[in-house]
């Protein structure tokens, strides 16, 4: 959802943080549940009303609530977990599970027996660790290019399918004739003033599409060879090419969803998050438009917040009880209907307008299902994030692809080397 586009990839664990003691929360039956929700009403409204039925339900367990601004919350999670005060339950965003499970933040869950078995969920919603499930989440988010069908039919370029993407050389021709027209100073919008965990989600996939990718995946050794590879160059070299062309700004305005509503833009890369905001302004005339086949696939990234279960909860039993407890298909559905996400099962979609089969954001829900590759399933990923984003703003600057990517390529395996490649 949004919230993606702003969420910080800070380091969030400095070494492990295992040991003995901990937090008494559960210890009386009182379960204490903490959220990045506080600034998110629709949100936080979903999971005050899960807990207030889990609780009602029955009367061995508490869960009492306590939510922080998403500013706050890593930061809040890393002091409660240094001083072994972790609360029994609490959500983490998807990438982030791996980090905090080699931390010792979290336990792997059970949640066999609930009623949406886990096999039902979008893959990307899963939260694994060497073959541990830490955390699951309701939704997902997924990106697409939007632009306008009567808008592409005027410079002759074709609205693709799942079935036939944009290939690399049409979308570049693409670009080149909406450019060549003069009516839009950056024919293609591609959220360049956005910061954070935004920038390995939203461009690391066209890397990978390109065949490269942010870290060698066999055994999460190294970045060298990979993230500065001959694949990974080539994505470098076209990424830096949509500035010099003039395709788009090196750095977007505060709200590019507004701009591309407004027509300044004639195709935007963007979140599933807006698709409802673009359909209720052109209606039929919206092409939502799967990700471009840079030669190795389309790709997009996947992994939103997930809830988990701390590794000091000294009432794993209902904790866990909660977890399974909130496993509800109509729970799935108060999600997306509340946040505008994707739902996080097929049986839930079927219940979300415009979401079931047929539906005209469907096709989004069939793009995560299909093209989401989650990002790097290691702790060193907040590391590796913050890296790729500074690498990718120097690239777009006019810094060398090769020198940016391979800077950061040995940046991170420093990181790896200094962490003994974060084992155990």
């Amino acid at each position: 959802m949004a919230s993606v586009a702003a969420a910080a990839a800070t380091a969030l664990v400095a070494g492990c943080a295992t040991g003995s003691g901990g937090s008494t929360s559960g210890a009386d039956g009182t379960l204490t549940l903490w959220t990045h929700n506080a600034g998110n009403s629709a949100e936080l409204d979903v999971v005050k009303k899960i807990i207030k039925e889990f609780n009602g339900s029955q009367s061995k367990y508490k869960v009492k609530l306590q939510a922080f601004p998403q500013s706050d919350y890593n930061n809040s999670v890393v002091a409660a977990a240094s001083a072994r005060k972790l609360p029994c339950l609490l959500d983490v965003d998807g990438p982030n599970v791996p980090n905090w499970a080699w931390g010792g933040y979290l336990s792997p869950i059970d949640v066999s027996g609930s009623q949406v078995p886990l096999s039902d969920q979008l893959p990307s919603t899963v939260g694994r660790y060497k073959n541990k499930v830490y955390g699951f989440g309701f939704y997902d988010v997924a990106l697409a290019f939007f632009a306008r069908k009567s808008v592409l039919d005027t410079y002759g370029i074709r609205v693709p399918t799942m079935d036939k993407p944009w290939t690399k050389d049409e979308f570049d021709s693409a670009l080149a004739k909406l450019k060549k027209g003069g009516k839009f100073e950056y024919p293609l919008e591609m959220g360049t003033g956005g910061s954070g965990e935004w920038w390995p989600y939203a461009y690391s996939p066209q890397l990978e599409s390109f065949g490269g990718d942010l870290i060698d995946r066999d055994g999460y050794k190294t970045a060298s060879g990979t993230l500065d590879g001959k694949d990974s160059l080539a994505w470098a070299s076209w990424f830096r090419s949509l500035v010099t062309k003039g395709y788009i700004a090196k750095k977007s305005g505060a709200d590019p969803n507004k701009d591309f509503l407004a027509g300044k833009s004639a195709i935007q890369w963007d979140g599933s998050w807006n698709a409802a905001k673009n359909a209720d302004k052109f209606g039929d005339d919206l092409a939502i438009i799967p990700p471009v086949d840079f030669g190795d696939g389309p790709k997009i990234g996947g992994a939103s917040w997930q809830w988990a279960m701390s590794s000091t909860c000294s009432n794993k039993a209902g904790a866990q009880a909660w977890l399974k407890f909130s496993r509800q298909t109509k729970y799935f559905v108060d999600y997306a209907k509340a946040t505008g996400t994707l739902p996080g099962t097929d049986a839930a979609a079927k219940q979300v307008e415009g979401y079931q089969p047929g539906g005209k954001f469907n096709g989004l829900v069939q793009y995560a299902r299909k093209y989401a590759v989650v990002r790097p399933v290691t702790p060193a990923y907040p590391y590796i994030s913050t890296e790729f984003q500074k690498a990718a703003q120097d690239i777009l600057a006019g810094a060398d692809p090769k020198n940016a990517l391979g800077q950061a390529a040995k940046d991170i395996d420093n990181n790896l080397k200094t962490n003994n490649n974060y084992a155990g």
